[in-house]
């Protein structure tokens, strides 16, 4: 690990910087992301869709099948991109119950 040292004022100004960016995001965020935020969907929102549990969302999720975005440790899922893959997990259902399991 390689250790830098900066003067106090260079980091005050940095970090300054940093919080000045913070804030004009948070500002972007509230005045256009709250439009388009409306039709995304969320992990308890998916899972009700789905009949499926967090654990079964989340490998889904791992495995490339559905698409989602992250904001503040939040996953959020398009409406479509869950609607895709309906197919998929009714099929997987139909195995696991072909095996005496359950999805």
């Amino acid at each position: 690990m390689e250790i830098i040292n900066i003067e106090a004022q260079t980091f005050e100004k940095m970090l300054s910087k940093f919080e000045d960016f913070a804030s004009r995001m948070e500002c972007l965020c509230r005045l256009h992301g709250d439009r388009d935020m409306k039709e995304w969907l969320d992990n308890q929102d998916v899972c009700q869709l789905l009949n499926i549990s967090k654990r079964t969302l989340q490998t889904l999720r791992d495995n490339g099948t559905l698409a989602y975005t992250q904001i503040s440790h939040k996953i959020y899922y398009k409406p479509e991109d869950v609607e895709k893959i309906v197919p998929v997990v009714e099929e997987k259902r139909k195995q696991a119950k072909y095996k005496g399991k359950q999805v």
